[in-house]
């Protein structure tokens, strides 16, 4: 399958992002959309992954401190090449960004997971729409795709 990947800013791709992301947070992870909705998006990167027919299939964001989330993929998509996809999209903003290090904000649960792949938590645990997180920060150049069902 063959997709198209855009980068987009909050006010060029509004309507397509909020979509998707209601789709996957709001409606189908039972989120409180003010949690899902905030002042980042006004000046985070965000990248959409679209399908053969430029459908929106997976968003995911980049915030201007360096933290990747808010990766958002249609059920039906949720495959290792849309991932591949849509991290490198990511990962290509950060080093145009010049960017050192990316932070991503995980489910406590996978904290350990994510240190064997080099993440080092960066600041305490909080709660976060009545889940607990951690944010974990890794050097760009050593990044490695994090456990995507454990992010928002």
């Amino acid at each position: 399958m063959t997709f198209h990947v855009e980068n987009v800013d909050w006010q060029s791709g509004k309507d397509r992002l909020t979509q998707l992301r209601e789709q996957v947070f709001v409606f189908e992870w039972q989120l409180p959309r003010d949690a899902e909705f905030d002042k980042d998006d006004l000046e985070a990167a965000h990248v959409l992954v679209c399908d053969e027919m430029l459908i929106p299939i997976a968003t995911g964001r980049l915030t201007k401190s360096g933290e990747i989330g808010r990766i958002a993929v249609r059920r039906e998509y949720r495959s290792s090449d849309v991932y591949q996809s849509l991290f490198a999209a990511l990962l290509d903003i950060a080093k145009q960004q010049k960017l050192k290090t990316v932070r991503v904000n995980c489910e406590l649960q996978s904290v350990e997971y994510h240190q064997k792949l080099g993440f080092k938590p960066s600041g305490p645990a909080f709660m976060e729409a009545g889940i607990p997180r951690q944010l974990m920060a890794c050097p760009l150049r050593r990044f490695a795709q994090p456990d995507v069902t454990q992010m928002h």
